[in-house]
């Protein structure tokens, strides 16, 4: 009862201040999209707004490493493991400009959907080969204007954490327009927020790790299939479920 007393509490706050938040953004956007064609400082203010969801939650708490790693002056694509409707909160904390790919039914969320609208990042119907044609299409003309691409390369959330089969279109593309590939890994979602549910379970540590980014120069010598395997086995290294269970607690 106590969980989904939390639970609803919090649900409530996001959708009373996501209005809020929406109104801010919309006045960035009004105010900095003629002049700032990559909408870096909207997309920052959309990392604020995501981490004050998990701030605000006491039970949650979250780390981030390898924020070194991180160059302003260059296009990546991103890759992440995916567990956790969290996970897109969690990776806003890296406070680093992107375009998500994303369903196409959040952006008809309100308010939240809205924003990534307003963001430009860049939807996906499933299962429809058109949209995903236009989906790369629009990847490539972020990449070239300098933007990076954030992809979950499973395509959907691991209910057991242990990573699915990566999908190749993120590393073809990586390798067609000579861009590095920066693979992360996300830790604690799963746990916080199961996929399916709505409801807090509880404590929850949250991890975000970025990795080392594979150069162009190593993209080139390695097929896509080879790619996927790689990276995942990348990812897969750091997270928890793909750990022993001594090395899961001391990280």
């Amino acid at each position: 009862m106590r969980k989904k007393l939390i639970s609803w509490i919090y649900i409530s706050y996001i959708g009373l201040t996501s209005l809020i938040f929406y109104l801010v953004a919309l006045l960035i956007w009004l105010s900095t999209a003629w002049w700032d064609k990559r909408l870096v400082i909207l997309h920052l203010f959309s990392c604020f707004w995501a981490s004050s969801y998990i701030l605000v939650m006491p039970i949650w708490s979250i780390r981030i490493e390898g924020l070194q790693k991180l160059d302003w002056k260059k296009t990546y694509v991103i890759v992440s493991n995916h567990q956790s409707q969290l996970d897109i909160l969690a990776a806003y904390r890296l406070f680093f400009p992107f375009k998500w790919v994303s369903k196409a039914e959040v952006f008809r969320v309100p308010f939240l959907g809205w924003s990534m609208v307003l963001n430009k990042h860049i939807r996906l119907k499933r299962g429809d080969r058109r949209s995903t044609v236009e989906m790369f299409r629009e990847c490539e003309k972020a990449l070239k204007q300098g933007c990076s691409v954030f992809f979950f390369p499973e395509g959907t959330r691991s209910e057991t954490g242990i990573l699915r089969p990566f999908k190749p279109g993120a590393f073809a593309l990586a390798k067609r327009l000579n861009v590095p590939v920066l693979p992360i890994a996300i830790n604690g979602t799963r746990i916080a927020l199961p996929k399916n549910s709505l409801e807090v379970t509880g404590r929850a540590r949250l991890r975000v790790k970025v990795l080392d980014e594979i150069p162009p120069e190593t993209l080139r010598k390695h097929t896509v299939e080879e790619l996927c395997k790689m990276v995942q086995d990348k990812i897969a290294a750091h997270i928890d479920e793909h750990r022993p269970v001594e090395q899961a607690r001391t990280a």
